[in-house]
């Protein structure tokens, strides 16, 4: 596994003449994961990590990319996207968290997605929802699409590639932004699922901290990947992996089952693009 990645990356880069290769770098697990294998497949020296924290990021986000850069041993840039964000109107999108401790937006926004009608994700995976609500899917939408504006910023003035960290099972339920961290030039774990990923991170010496962080995307205080998900990475792995192999799904929970069942139906308008006459 990791070294047919490895030597993807290097194929890639190579075929399509990049001088090496730009990554976002969040401080999770993929972008971790995704980071030490290029520095593997090109040299730490062809691999730049870019953070770009912003005024939601957890205190945390900044400290861990930067530890996970330390090391791979790649170079860092820190470009915080506050106020690129603030200028397009973004955060007039919500009310000021200027002088709120960070718990109490946690609080704010988990009684939020309690106090909303129905599913909160397949409602984000079909746009629907009330005015607000849509409000808030723009709202989290455009700071993935801004780091995006600002890895390719760097990566063009270097002929680099921009590397995703998306993995299967967030492709395969919608998880991720459309012109956002779904915009890259290679995708190296994008076969992999989750589960896939952690074993993968163990193999290549991730350290345990950022292993055990709890994934999420860091867009809103306090939501993570799970309580979207409502379920763990390890069982919705599971139900995915036994569907791809057309396997008996009666073990599982049947309401769980039925949600991920849901989840990939309604992704189709998430990987909509360039619709034309060219392509009908």
């Amino acid at each position: 596994m990791k070294d047919e990645i490895i030597d993807f990356i290097k194929t890639c880069v190579e075929k399509y003449e990049y001088k090496g290769a730009v990554i976002g770098i969040s401080g999770g697990l993929d972008s971790a994961v995704t980071a030490k294998l290029a520095a593997d497949a090109l040299g730490k020296a062809r691999v730049l990590g870019l953070l770009m924290p912003e005024r939601d990021s957890a205190a945390e986000t900044l400290t861990d990319a930067e530890e996970v850069c330390d090391f791979i041993g790649i170079e860092r840039i820190v470009k915080p996207i506050t106020k690129g964000l603030k200028a397009i109107g973004v955060y007039d999108l919500e009310p000021s968290t200027r002088f709120v401790p960070r718990k109490i937006q946690e609080l704010y926004v988990k009684k939020r997605i309690e106090s909303t009608e129905g599913d909160v994700y397949l409602k984000d995976l079909r746009n629907e929802g009330d005015d607000d609500f849509r409000k808030g899917l723009a709202y989290y939408r455009a700071k993935h699409r801004m780091r995006m504006v600002c890895l390719y910023l760097e990566a063009e003035q270097l002929n680099y590639a921009v590397l995703g960290a998306a993995n299967r099972t967030e492709y395969e339920t919608g998880f991720f932004v459309k012109w956002g961290d779904d915009s890259s030039d290679i995708e190296p774990i994008l076969h992999l699922y989750k589960k896939q990923v952690y074993e993968l991170a163990e193999q290549i010496g991730i350290p345990e901290k950022i292993r055990n962080k709890p994934p999420s995307p860091d867009l809103i205080p306090g939501v993570t990947d799970e309580q979207m998900l409502k379920m763990s990475y390890h069982e919705l792995d599971s139900i995915l992996s036994s569907m791809a192999k057309r396997e008996d799904l009666s073990n599982f929970d049947t309401v769980k089952v039925d949600r991920v069942k849901k989840l990939k139906n309604n992704t189709a308008k998430r990987k909509v693009k360039n619709l034309s006459l060219l392509n009908r």
